[in-house]
């Protein structure tokens, strides 16, 4: 059963996040993990003239690849996110734009030679819903690549999430875990040709790994 999104909340939230989290300092920077320096780089988009990030946040990733010649679009859901990596990553021709991913998606006619998402909108938006999309918009032979923690043992599907611990006013948003194989069900459903999903294991012994998935068109 679909969980109940509020968007106009969720944009207020991620509008609160953008403010703590957007530096205006921050240098291009691309990294699949929580952890500077750690696990692969932008190869696994297999060296794509256009990209798409959903949910891209800071924008630091999108600038690293604008920075290697790739033609850079972003979409975010906080307009206050947006207005600010925008403006700071326009001189290097990134492109961004605010809007819910599924609605953005659905009204958007191109198509990427990558999709990827960084413990971003793949982390918080229906799989069941989110993938034919992406799928729909990748070039022949495209892949979508995303990352975000792994699910917690038993604790499997959408999950609410507070925003900054459980005190003051409630803000909340809904993510999405399974276990890999689950993930790589969802993306063949999707129509994709091809999915795997692993967890890099952290770099520091019991520390929190990383979930990659990767599927091509």
């Amino acid at each position: 059963m679909p969980v109940p999104h509020d968007i106009a909340a969720e944009t207020e939230l991620w509008d609160a996040f953008a403010e703590s989290a957007f530096k205006e300092d921050a240098e291009p920077s691309f990294c699949w993990t929580q952890y500077a320096g750690h696990g692969p780089g932008p190869e696994l988009l297999d060296s794509p003239e256009t990209v798409l990030e959903v949910g891209c946040g800071t924008g630091r990733a999108l600038a690293h690849l604008a920075q290697q010649g790739v033609k850079a679009t972003g979409v975010d859901l906080s307009p206050r996110m947006v207005q600010r990596a925008g403006e700071k990553w326009a001189p290097l021709g990134v492109r961004i734009e605010q809007g819910e991913i599924l609605d953005w998606l659905a009204a958007d006619e191109g198509r990427y030679d990558a999709v990827y998402s960084i413990f971003g909108a793949a982390w918080f938006t229906d799989p069941s819903r989110l993938f034919p999309l992406v799928r729909e918009h990748l070039a022949p032979g495209g892949v979508f690549v995303f990352s975000q923690p792994p699910a917690i043992p038993g604790a499997y599907g959408p999950q609410g999430m507070y925003k900054g611990g459980f005190a003051g006013r409630a803000m909340f948003t809904y993510r999405y875990s399974y276990k890999p194989a689950v993930w790589e069900r969802h993306l063949l459903r999707a129509g994709f040709a091809t999915a795997k999903a692993e967890v890099l294991e952290a770099p520091k012994p019991d520390h929190i790994g990383t979930l990659i998935v990767t599927a091509h068109a």
